[in-house]
Formats: structure tokens, C-alpha cells, sequence
């Protein structure tokens, strides 16, 4: 419950400050789309540095999804995680609805994201998937290693990956990267419009990228190389072998 619980207030606080940005700014402009992209990374910066030792800070099904096929955490508890993730999302999507009635959102459709001019649903799934997989990778090499940065920059990594994304993609797909983010100012909003390509695309992205990184840098094939100090490669404490 308590991992739970923050994955509901992280896919919340992502939902309402995101869409938030987007409904306050009618998601038009260039300066609109940074301060989106600022609003969506800096809230899953703090976020992400704020639970990330409590629930891993995944606030995204195709992120827990990922964790999933490398086996990183338990069938059971990824749907509690889902669970907690589209809950967070559509409760922040009707408040977001309810608290500011006063600004007309038709324009923006309460933050969904949508295809930009020229682009067709199957290139928006491609895009979702790129992007989701720089997300996840970043994630991984963050959160997952244990060589990563998770103690000092990791939410400000991750964060930066989804202000970058959206930078560049939030024109094009609107830049969700996540199936929660998306569902949300669906269901509250009742647009539904090529919805399919913000659930196939980040879980194509966020799969690919963890069994990538899982492959390529977490289960090394071998005992770790040894070799003199000059070398760069660290020798064994005396008395263990270089499997272990």
C-alpha cells in the first residue's frame, strides 16, 4: 500500500501539473511548449527524487511494464502499480476539469495528445516509442544499475529525458510517453481520437529499452575481466576468484 500510494500521488501530480500547464496555457506557441515540457519534467524530477526510494518512482504503465519482462518486480504488484497509476491520472484529470471551469478547453481537449498536422497514427506510434524508450533507458541506467546515479541526479535525469522529449515530440504526438498521462484527460474528457497509439507505442519504447539495457549492460555473460591497477580494471580482494 505504501509503494502504492506513491505511485497514485506521482502519476497524480504528473496528470495535474502537466495538463494543468497545457489547459493554462491552451497549448499554443513556442513559449507554451516549453513551459509544458518544463512543467511535465520538472514534476516528475521532484517527484522521482522525492518516492523514488519508496516505489522506484515509475508513475508510467509502460515504465512498470518494463520492469515486468526483465522481471525487476512482481506480476502481482505491477497491476497494483497500474492500478495506482490510471486511478492518479483520472482523479488528476476531473480536478484539473472541476477547478478550473472557467477556462474553456476544447482547444487542447483537457490535455490529450493528439497528432500533429501531417503526422498519421502509425508514425505517431514510432515517435511514442522512441521516445519512450529514450525515457525508460534513461531509467534504467539511472534507477536499475547499481552503477547509476540514483543517490544524486537520477529524478533530474529523468525528468530532463521528458522535457526533451516533449521539446521535440510535443508537437508531433503531444509527447506522453506514458499510457496513464494519456488516459486520464481521455476518459475525463472523452476524446478518443487514434487513442491506441499512446498505450502500443510507450509499451513497444519501454519494453525495448529494458530488455536492451537489461542485456547489454545488467547480466554480463562472463566473470568480470581482471587485470593489474594500470589497467583501469580492478583485481579481486585477495582470496576471491573473478567469478565472484
Amino acid at each position: 500500500m505504501q509503494r502504492a500510494a506513491a505511485e497514485f500521488v506521482g502519476a497524480f501530480a504528473l496528470t495535474f501539473v502537466g495538463v494543468g500547464a497545457i489547459v493554462s496555457t491552451h497549448g499554443v506557441g513556442d513559449p507554451s511548449l516549453v513551459g509544458i515540457a518544463l512543467a511535465h519534467g520538472l514534476v516528475i524530477a521532484v517527484m522521482v527524487s522525492a518516492v523514488g526510494h519508496i516505489s522506484g518512482g515509475h508513475f508510467n504503465p509502460a515504465v512498470t511494464l518494463g520492469f515486468l519482462v526483465t522481471k525487476r518486480i512482481e506480476p502481482l504488484l505491477g497491476v497494483v502499480y497500474w492500478i495506482a497509476q490510471f486511478g492518479g491520472a483520472a482523479l488528476a484529470a476531473l480536478l484539473v476539469k472541476l477547478l478550473l471551469p472557467r477556462v474553456d478547453t476544447s482547444a487542447v481537449h483537457l490535455g490529450v495528445p493528439a497528432l500533429g498536422g501531417g503526422v498519421n497514427a502509425g508514425s505517431g506510434m514510432l515517435l511514442e516509442a522512441f521516445l519512450t524508450f529514450f525515457l525508460v533507458f534513461v531509467i534504467f541506467a539511472t534507477v536499475v544499475d547499481p552503477r547509476g546515479t540514483f543517490k544524486s541526479v537520477a529524478g533530474l535525469a529523468i525528468g530532463l529525458t521528458i522535457t526533451l522529449d516533449i521539446l521535440f515530440g510535443g508537437p508531433l504526438t503531444g509527447a506522453a510517453m506514458n499510457p496513464s498521462r494519456a488516459f486520464g484527460p481521455e476518459l475525463v474528457g472523452g476524446h478518443w481520437g487514434d487513442a491506441w497509439v499512446w498505450y502500443v507505442g510507450p509499451a513497444i519504447g519501454g519494453v525495448v529499452a529494458a530488455v536492451a539495457y537489461e542485456l547489454l549492460y545488467l547480466r554480463p555473460l562472463g566473470p568480470v575481466p581482471v587485470g593489474p591497477a594500470e589497467t583501469g580494471v580492478l583485481e579481486p580482494r585477495p582470496g576471491a576468484t573473478a567469478a565472484e
